[in-house]
């Protein structure tokens, strides 16, 4: 059931992808998910601003550090001016900072579609090509691939046209979220425009993404769809051994399904709060940040609500390891551990520039301060 997928030079087998989240997909945790994987996927950084890598912003060198193991190394780039975007992208290749540069338009946060960013940047067809120009013209041979959402809202779609632009262009591959921006994370994803943007541009390969919370949805969606690949987001958080599932049934051994005990699910807590102050450089500083995963690898096991209040402020690994060790730690993998989690919110009204939608190919608008240091997709 594995197709091969190519980005660029890279082959990526099986086709599944780590979709970057803003704070999350860190190498700590992208260490954690390449494991489970055995070193297979495509895991890609969390959202870089262009204009925070033109600058050498230190916060920004620091988030595109990548680990001596990954190959090949993604990074995602947020920009609105086609400028700013091609000096970054000349940057990452003149320096060879990575081996893949992904391009973000599918952020629904209000404060980047305020500016014309993110999910809102699609509807401008004229701005889209000439980001999408400078970036592959400044990417020399290193791919350049485009994540992006169904567009607006249901009355401005504009993924088919962003499809056809991005073909013209010279991007090498598409991911397609099945939301609009108005949906944010809420109702269910549209697999249905996944296959319907397959069909409209053959010429290049286009990941799903959108409610992938187990392997088996992976593998229905490509078979509904005729994607060539998926892109996994919401679905790992505090599940870093879903890529395990993953690879297994795209091998075709659906039946190995990961199912760790507590005790297994402790130990890669605490490795992965471990890793954060490896990479900080400081263990308590990496323990508080490893604060927000606790509820998600928590989720479905019987553990109180003064318990997890307790783990989600611990600020040391001892003072973790011995949190969690009172717990009972031979409880099973609980049936309601599996299915949704992360952000479900939805239905909000796109916050946009004044009279952006008046035309769509006219790019006037979008201020350098479009460029803020946050992410989605």
């Amino acid at each position: 059931m594995s197709h091969p997928l190519s980005i660029g030079p890279h082959a990526v087998t099986p086709p599944v992808v780590l979709a970057p989240m803003a704070g999350i997909t860190n190498a700590p945790f992208r260490t954690l998910c390449r494991e489970f994987s055995g070193g297979k996927g495509l895991f890609v950084s969390e959202m870089i601003t262009t204009r925070a890598l033109v600058e050498r912003n230190e916060k920004t060198m620091q988030l595109i550090h990548f680990d001596a193991s990954e190959k090949p190394r993604s990074i995602q780039l947020y920009g609105v001016d086609p400028a700013t975007v091609g000096k970054a992208v000349r940057m990452i290749a003149e320096e060879d900072l990575a081996d893949h540069i992904d391009l973000n338009f599918g952020c629904p946060v209000p404060k980047v579609t305020r500016k014309g960013g993110g999910s809102a940047l699609p509807y401008k067809r004229h701005l889209l090509r000439a980001i999408l120009r400078e970036a592959v013209s400044g990417a020399g041979d290193r791919p350049v691939t485009m994540k992006m959402r169904k567009g607006i809202d249901d009355d401005h779609l504009t993924y088919l046209d962003a499809g056809r632009i991005a073909v013209e262009e010279g991007v090498t591959a598409i991911a397609l979220h099945g939301r609009t921006a108005a949906q944010h994370y809420g109702g269910t994803a549209d697999w249905s425009a996944i296959a319907r943007l397959k069909e409209h541009v053959p010429e290049i390969p286009v990941l799903g993404n959108g409610d992938i919370w187990s392997a088996q949805d992976a593998l229905r969606m490509v078979r509904e769809t005729g994607c060539d690949g998926v892109v996994v987001g919401r679905g790992c958080l505090g599940r870093p051994w879903l890529f395990a599932d993953l690879v297994a049934a795209f091998e075709g051994r659906a039946q190995d399904v990961a199912r760790p005990s507590l005790r297994e699910v402790a130990d890669v807590m605490v490795r992965h709060a471990g890793l954060l102050g490896e990479w900080i450089g400081d263990e308590s500083k990496g323990v508080v940040d490893f604060r927000k995963h606790v509820a998600w690898y928590l989720k479905g096991f019987a553990v109180g609500s003064e318990m997890r209040k307790r783990l989600a402020i611990t600020s040391s690994l001892a003072e973790l390891r011995s949190g969690l060790d009172e717990l009972d730690l031979d409880q099973t993998w609980p049936a309601g551990a599996d299915g949704p989690r992360g952000r479900t919110s939805g239905n909000n009204r796109v916050v946009l520039p004044d009279g952006w939608l008046k035309d769509p190919y006219d790019c006037a608008g979008v201020g350098e301060d479009a460029e803020l240091d946050t992410s989605g997709g």
